[in-house]
């Protein structure tokens, strides 16, 4: 199926990257709930075809995706569109990876790794499915990015700046493509219970503010993002009262007095 023709399927189909667990694999399993095609696409290949085989006969495809790498991108986008019979209604940026140290203690290829899989992959995304999402109206794109990106963070410094990428990659992608009628936005949780956030024990903003999200919280907010309707288009969504909390004292307080509250959080 060539990308220049028109939508053939009934179902809506979205595309999830780190998919094999945590948020893409809480989101996968919604959004099949919900009636949509999935595709589940995962370094963890053996991992994502799991999740994939749980969610029914015919109702998701799954593969290996190493983000960082356009060519595989190509290769996934290519089989999804067959698969999903000529529909990307969603990309789901959802693959990331995160060290929750002080900066100079983290090696310098651990830095390069997460610019690389939460920026470039994210970019890759973007740029190769642009075509498919052109060709299925009300196409969305949808990155994850975190209530880091709301002020930077101590013992998250280059994490925070990668979700920082995000923020203004999705802003200005946002303003860009909806000339094409592609709606770009991104999702800004705090702190969720996933694997990822093993090492947020030692982290002392982790210890003010508490690990209170789950997966599923997360993947209600893709949900509703997904599926909006409204005129007023909405570009950053929050997921939880303290990411939401955050992000208001941001926009209405001075700098400086930001500055303090992420300090004292951090202590």
């Amino acid at each position: 199926m060539s990308a220049d023709a028109a939508p053939r399927g009934g179902r809506p189909a979205i595309f999830v990257t780190g998919a094999a667990s945590g948020i893409g694999r809480a989101c996968s399993e919604l959004f099949a709930r919900r009636g949509w095609f999935v595709g589940l696409y995962d370094v963890d290949a053996e991992g994502a075809e799991a999740v994939a085989g749980s969610l029914g006969v015919g109702n998701a495809v799954a593969g290996a995706l190493d983000v960082g790498d356009a060519d595989a991108w190509r290769r996934a986008l290519e089989a999804f569109w067959m698969h999903s019979d000529g529909r990307l209604d969603v990309l789901f940026n959802n693959a990331g990876i995160l060290a929750s140290r002080p900066f100079e203690t983290v090696a310098l290829a651990r830095h390069h790794a997460m610019l690389d899989v939460n920026v470039r992959g994210m970019i890759n995304g973007c740029h190769g499915a642009f075509r498919y999402l052109q060709r299925t109206p009300g196409a969305r794109v949808i990155n994850m990015a975190s209530a880091t990106a709301i002020y930077g963070q101590p013992d998250l410094v280059t994490y925070s700046a990668t979700k920082f990428a995000v923020r203004g990659f999705t802003e200005g992608l946002d303003l860009e493509w909806s000339r094409f009628g592609i709606r770009v936005s991104d999702i800004w949780p705090s702190f969720v219970k996933t694997s990822m956030s093993e090492g947020f024990a030692q982290l002392a903003s982790a210890r003010s503010l508490g690990i209170r999200l789950a997966p599923a919280d997360v993947a209600a907010a893709v949900w509703a993002c997904a599926a909006a309707k409204s005129r007023i288009h909405k570009t950053h969504w929050t997921v939880g009262l303290q990411a939401a909390l955050l992000a208001f004292a941001t926009r209405v307080a001075p700098p400086a007095l930001s500055r303090q509250v992420v300090r004292h959080l951090a202590r």
